[in-house]
């Protein structure tokens, strides 16, 4: 796929090509600094980058006083500046803050809840910093208990950025291969897999775990993000993973639920996996567990961990510490108390279904799909259907610029809409992004 588009480039700003002359002297300003400091590394969104000062709830706000709604932004998932996690934070860092070699009471009482909302089978916590550190201790357990090395992946997968997840993070790669030791199947669009998608997706498993045989690699796992939210977002229908998890326990393989996007009630249940009524070997936590501090997680069964104990230990130094498990307790009150997983569900339902709505008045809307409160919509070519890279990028800045709305891009090609806000959003937030995209959409046609 020669239009294929690394991860971190969609929607991205391009400094080389812009001309800072046209920009405030001091945005100018902060974006030439930023260059000189962070170097051809540095990634910034949107045409004209934003200078962001606050945020509360689903709203921004920019250093020149513009204030915009958030629907891209999932880390913060129970709202910017969550009141009730601030606090939580603030008063836990003037106690204590320290590692997990020593006893504190909320560590236990934050694991002891999280581990509640998960199948009983799944009795075992790590506590990691980041999604791609739980991603890589993972693809480490794996590989001790299974005796295997050959992971198969989604063909966009996005992973995290550690030495391991990249090699198994196809979205990241600009030039080069996959490691030999990595295979990729199409996400599950009917597409590729016509109206049995889940028969089709388990025979594209198959496939490759019979080519990781026949080149001599032992397989050793799946790893997928429930929502496939890098390939596109596609999350049905409902227990189609199922066939595909049979197969790779048959194989002797284990299968790894990443939900570092999708968990924590963004699909509208508590755990992407859920949707497919199939329990995970592993699950991998990160972004929004701790709605802005950096924490994340593996759960998994006490026999995965024992096997990799014979081996290796593992200790993280900031994994677990005190102001995270306050951070992270607060997060489940939070979403509990509100009932931010119903939101979800039934918000996200109102807004595809608004929005399907307007793909029978712009065709340049191919379809939206999703679950909950994360939605994948395609921009297409009014005239032929086909994937429309530069009016989906116009639609996303349109919005920014316009109408105060942020959104983001996802997919091969970046044709997808990602539309992820807080989980606290209202049903007038959402009329309001509804009205926008309408306005935009017949803008472009």
């Amino acid at each position: 796929m020669k239009d294929k588009k690394e991860i971190l480039a969609l929607n991205a700003f391009a400094l080389e090509s812009a001309d800072l002359s046209t920009f405030e002297d001091n945005l100018a300003e902060l974006l030439r600094r930023r260059e000189q400091i962070f170097g051809s590394l540095s990634v910034l969104f949107y045409q004209r980058p934003l200078h962001i000062v606050s945020a509360r709830g689903c709203s921004i706000l920019a250093a020149d006083g513009t204030r915009y709604l958030d629907f891209y932004n999932n880390v913060p998932s129970v709202g910017h500046c969550h009141p009730r996690v601030t606090k939580a934070v603030c008063d836990q860092i003037q106690r204590l803050n320290i590692n997990t070699r020593y006893l504190y009471r909320i560590l236990n009482d934050y694991a002891e809840k999280l581990l509640s909302l998960f199948p009983p089978e799944l009795s075992n916590l790590v506590l990691t910093c980041t999604g791609s550190e739980s991603n890589d201790l993972a693809l480490r357990i794996v590989r001790y208990f299974t005796k295997g090395e050959g992971f198969i992946v989604s063909s966009n997968a996005y992973h995290g950025n550690t030495a391991a997840v990249t090699e198994v993070s196809p979205a990241s790669y600009r030039q080069g291969s996959l490691p030999r030791y990595v295979r990729t199947v199409p996400p599950p669009d009917p597409l590729y897999y016509g109206s049995d998608v889940g028969k089709g997706f388990a025979e594209a498993v198959a496939a490759e775990i019979q080519d990781l045989q026949q080149a001599g690699i032992p397989f050793a796992g799946l790893l997928v993000d429930t929502i496939f939210s890098s390939d596109g977002v596609y999350v049905d229908p409902p227990g189609f993973l199922q066939a595909a998890v049979d197969v790779v326990h048959e194989a002797g393989g284990l299968w790894i639920a990443d939900e570092v996007q999708p968990g924590f009630g963004r699909t509208g249940t508590m755990w992407g996996f859920e949707r497919h009524g199939v329990v995970p070997d592993l699950v991998t936590l990160g972004k929004p567990m701790g709605n802005g501090f950096p924490m994340a997680g593996i759960v998994t069964r006490p026999e995965y961990l024992r096997a990799f104990s014979e081996h290796f230990g593992y200790f993280n130094t900031f994994a677990g510490n005190p102001v995270a498990a306050a951070a992270g307790l607060a997060v489940l009150e939070v979403i509990e108390e509100e009932g931010l997983v119903e939101n979800a569900s039934c918000l996200g339902t109102k807004l595809r279904s608004w929005i399907q709505d307007l793909s029978t008045h712009y065709p340049v809307i191919g379809g939206v799909r999703g679950a909950g409160l994360y939605l994948g919509i395609d921009i297409v070519d009014p005239k032929d259907g086909r994937p429309d890279v530069r009016r989906a990028t116009r639609i996303i800045n349109a919005l920014c610029e316009e109408k105060q709305i942020l959104i983001g891009a996802t997919g091969s090609l970046g044709h997808i809409l990602k539309i992820r806000p807080p989980l606290c959003l209202q049903s007038p937030e959402a009329e309001l992004f509804a009205e926008a995209l309408e306005d935009v959409c017949r803008a472009s046609l």
